[in-house]
């Protein structure tokens, strides 16, 4: 085979690379700057770009004053219950779509996937209605139909039928509403499809049963899909914000991302920028951590298929 050498065009290719590593990792570098760096330096107008000895101070400034600890714990619990959920899900939902043969099976698969036009942020106010009270469609229907007028009139007491279900400041609420994931479907569906039909019939002919084939054969295969999922699921569960911000109104519940907000200095208060700075750097931290420690299985499981 012969290699074309293009000495000018790999030169501008490594001045764009290093100038796009530069552009993202600027704003990095001045954050742990600036968590280095003590008051009366991180308020100088140009601010020293030298890292100074206060990181292990600021970063405890922040773990006390925004109570980090537990908004972490939250951050993580719904950030893993919804990479989880997401997964599950997902595959149960390709795995129907691709080996069942049921009516309006297509229909099913391009109404999840038309779900993708419909983010979070478009469907918030109904999705919070619905957790603010899980009951409330059947609790209208009840209204509707006045069930309790009919109870009423043949026990010839007063009955009133009031139910309620409200998943606010629970995690059950953080996760639950945000499980369904049309992508992760799509990409399972399309992985399924890969798959060939002869380890499908090899299974038949064995006696084995759909949740056998499922368990033994669909799961073993696709765990370089899965370990890619669980690192764009968790980022996307951890860095979530307006959605826990409608769920939680207590601070037991609130998520780190929220409470990052808390160390950003308002107007009236000491510009402490370089707690602020900490905090960012401790939220940071967990989903920095994650990609790191899976980036072989990440990349793994965009480019490669085992089979």
């Amino acid at each position: 085979m012969m290699v074309e050498r293009t000495p000018v065009l790999d030169t501008l290719t490594y001045v764009f690379l290093l100038a796009g590593i530069c552009v993202v990792g600027f704003p990095i570098f001045y954050a742990l700057t600036a968590a280095t760096l003590p008051l009366e330096k991180v308020v100088q107008v140009p601010m020293p770009l030298l890292p100074g000895d206060q990181f292990f101070v600021n970063i405890g400034a922040a773990w006390s004053e925004g109570h980090l600890g537990r908004q972490l714990i939250n951050s993580f619990i719904m950030a893993s219950g919804i990479t989880f959920g997401k997964i599950t899900v997902s595959m149960f939902g390709a795995f129907s779509i691709v080996y069942f043969n049921y009516r309006f099976r297509q229909v099913a698969f391009a109404t999840v996937f038309c779900t993708l036009m419909l983010p979070v942020e478009v469907r918030i106010l109904p999705t919070y209605e619905m957790a603010a009270n899980m009951f409330g469609p059947l609790q209208w229907l009840i209204d509707t139909l006045h069930l309790g007028a009919v109870v009423q009139w043949f026990t010839g007491n007063e009955f009133e039928v009031s139910l309620e279900w409200s998943l606010l400041n629970s995690y059950t609420g953080l996760i639950l509403p945000l499980v369904a994931s049309a992508t992760c479907t799509f990409l399972f569906r399309q992985f399924f499809l890969t798959i060939p039909e002869e380890l499908c019939e090899a299974a038949k002919l064995d006696g084995a049963s759909a949740m056998a084939f499922f368990w033994r054969i669909l799961l073993p295969l696709s765990t370089t899909n899965i370990a890619a999922l669980v690192v764009i699921e968790f980022v996307y569960g951890w860095n979530q914000y307006l959605w826990p911000l409608l769920i939680t109104t207590t601070p037991e519940m609130t998520t780190a991302v929220i409470g990052l907000k808390d160390l950003i200095p308002q107007a009236d208060d000491l510009p402490t920028w370089n707690v602020a700075m900490a905090g960012a750097l401790l939220v940071m931290a967990p989903p920095v951590l994650v990609v790191l420690l899976m980036q072989r299985w990440f990349v793994k499981g965009l480019v490669e298929r085992e089979k």
